[in-house]
């Protein structure tokens, strides 16, 4: 059976550290770079990202995301260095084609946003389990509802993926050509794409009868299968990773103060 979520438990340090202090490093990783305002802090932070991943044994598995994000980036490039609207200095030229250094400076800016964001949250995705988020959001006292649709964020899209490959597996046993030409993939697309959505809802309403059945919303006291404490090193990463946010925040106010 597939599973419907990105984790995987290969046994690495990273996959041992607690949900928190993952979701703690996410808004240090992604606000201290944003307060500095600097490139070299969204180099230092796509660095320590990387380095983490890959002590990890998660980087390869992290690199799919990565590649996905070169069309999105590619595109602010060329939108920002032909065509925004600071743009005044020449840096390039491809025949006519100018590209200018105001646009590609604020797409290099852009496109480090979104590769941090991406190689942060992969971090905690790849290396932990939607479960085990939400059962430790509801040992913090969040709603248990509020804990299931975070941890059904994390694993709508695997499993949308495994539904995919089971419905167009189906559809080539019924004599459907679902590869070839862009004109022929456009049109097993509808064939395909319907019996996704349509699969999607009934998989959510059916959950939504079961996890009431289960006694989703009854009150009381909850037990759990898993106790996961925190260890020194969690509780130090958090104070660390705390402070080195809040100095940030405090040194861009002093910024703009002065």
């Amino acid at each position: 059976m597939k599973s419907i979520s990105l984790y995987k438990d290969n046994g690495t340090w990273l996959c041992r550290v607690h949900p928190f202090t993952k979701a703690m490093y996410i808004a240090a990783a992604i606000l201290i770079p944003l307060l500095s305002g600097s490139l070299w802090a969204y180099g230092a932070a796509i660095a320590l990202d990387i380095i983490i991943l890959a002590s990890g044994k998660s980087l390869r598995r992290a690199r799919a995301l990565i590649i996905f994000s070169f069309t999105i980036i590619a595109t602010i490039f060329i939108i920002r260095g032909l065509f925004d609207a600071d743009n005044t200095v020449p840096l390039l030229s491809i025949g006519p084609i100018v590209f200018y250094r105001e646009g590609l400076l604020k797409a290099m800016h852009t496109g480090a946003v979104i590769i941090n964001m991406l190689l942060s949250f992969s971090i905690l995705v790849l290396t932990t389990k939607p479960e085990d988020i939400a059962d430790e959001l509801e040992k913090s006292g969040f709603s248990p509802r509020l804990s299931y649709v975070i941890s059904s964020v994390f694993s709508i899209i695997p499993q949308m993926m495994s539904t995919m490959d089971t419905i167009t597996d189906a559809q080539r046993s019924r004599g459907m050509e679902t590869e070839g030409s862009l004109m022929q993939r456009m049109k097993a697309f509808i064939p395909l794409i319907t019996p996704v959505v349509t699969s999607s809802l009934i998989n959510t309403r059916e959950r939504a009868i079961a996890l009431e059945v289960r006694g989703f919303g009854a009150k009381g006291k909850r037990s759990y299968l898993k106790e996961w404490e925190k260890h020194r090193g969690d509780k130090a990463m958090i104070i660390i990773l705390a402070a080195a946010t809040a100095i940030a925040l405090i040194w861009r106010i002093l910024i703009w103060l002065t």
